[in-house]
């Protein structure tokens, strides 16, 4: 057995001295150290020898191998070397032409869209935060004026989390209002504010529905803050984000923590005929919920109502970019199909 080891380590070695180019040395590679080489054989039946005869003939037998993959790493070197040097040498090479560009990605237009808003309202003197995803269900439903077992929470179809170690229930935020509680507990008025981030509702998933999308809410709490502020304040972020001649709508609309409560709506550019598919025919499209913060939200937070008002706002950002594109599902912006997102 020691003598065939030689003997198969001599002819390798001679037979590598004389490869001359990469593919020859593939094919020495796979004869001499493959899975059907002859040397793998000898390792694989060294259980078969005599127990006296099995440490030496390993010993052999890994010496051969390791000096045959020596030989391969130095000569697959060598010849990788004299390749590059015959492929320059038979190649011009041309210095003046200009490199071959490099693919960049783009901004997201949910990404684009969100930081458009935070510009527009940065500019208004609004500063923006975020907050956790996960939330306990004082912060999403009772500190905002939603009760248990209150009407309005058939509005919100929540994804529930098992309670924590306090026997609090937890959920997966609705939508970022609850930062409003959070802020107000933690700074005192004056406030200005926009949250965006990720919410989650437990539905089914449509062409105008997602069980995860994202949500900006905006507050403002100051000393003789009116209506008028806040119907101000959003028509100015309208006529940013779609154009001064677009046409804005209020309109009544009812929400547990504010009082009273309005719905913004934006003219539809797509309605040339009746029965447009965004609107619905009506010529309007709804792009947020706001009004004047509820007395008993700001009383909650240790905030005097009597002293001090203010306005909030919440708009599902998906919504936006979908009116500003003409975008029919917004499934689209999560399908990560590189011939829709190459588009912005």
């Amino acid at each position: 057995m020691l003598e065939l080891l030689n003997g198969l380590h001599a002819q390798a070695l001679d037979e590598l001295g004389k490869v001359s180019d990469l593919r020859e040395l593939e094919s020495w590679r796979v004869r001499h150290l493959g899975k059907k080489s002859d040397l793998t054989r000898i390792l694989r039946s060294l259980s078969a020898l005599p127990a006296e005869e099995r440490p030496v003939v390993g010993n052999r037998a890994n010496e051969v191998k390791r000096d045959l993959e020596a030989g391969l790493r130095d000569r697959e070197a060598i010849l990788r070397q004299d390749f590059l040097v015959s492929a320059s040498q038979s190649q011009r090479l041309d210095a003046t032409l200009p490199g071959r560009p490099f693919a960049y990605g783009g901004i997201h237009p949910v990404t684009q869209t969100i930081e458009d808003i935070c510009d527009v309202f940065g500019q208004m003197g609004f500063q923006t935060v975020e907050g956790p995803d996960v939330e306990t269900e004082y912060y999403n439903f009772e500190a905002l004026n939603i009760p248990q077992h209150h009407p309005a929470r058939d509005m919100f179809a929540t994804l529930w989390i098992e309670p924590d170690t306090a026997g609090e229930q937890i959920l997966l935020r609705t939508h970022t209002s609850p930062m409003q509680i959070r802020l107000m507990e933690e700074q005192s008025p004056p406030i200005r504010v926009i949250v965006p981030g990720r919410v989650y509702r437990y539905e089914a998933t449509d062409a105008t529905h997602e069980s995860m999308f994202h949500h900006v809410e905006g507050l403002a709490v100051d000393k003789n803050i009116t209506l008028a502020d806040l119907k101000g304040t959003l028509i100015e972020f309208c006529r940013c984000l779609f154009g001064e001649e677009r046409k804005v709508r209020f309109r009544c609309d009812y929400f547990p923590f504010v009082e009273p409560g309005a719905e913004i709506a934006i003219e539809c550019l797509a309605c040339t005929v009746d029965g447009c598919r965004l609107c619905g025919g009506s010529g309007w499209i709804e792009i947020l919920g706001a009004g004047m913060v509820h007395p008993d939200v700001l009383a909650r937070v240790g905030i005097n109502p009597e002293v001090y008002s203010g306005f909030a706002f919440g708009m599902g950002v998906e919504r936006l970019p979908m009116l500003r594109y003409g975008i029919d599902d917004i499934r689209l912006f999560y399908s990560n199909d590189l011939r829709f997102l190459r588009q912005f």
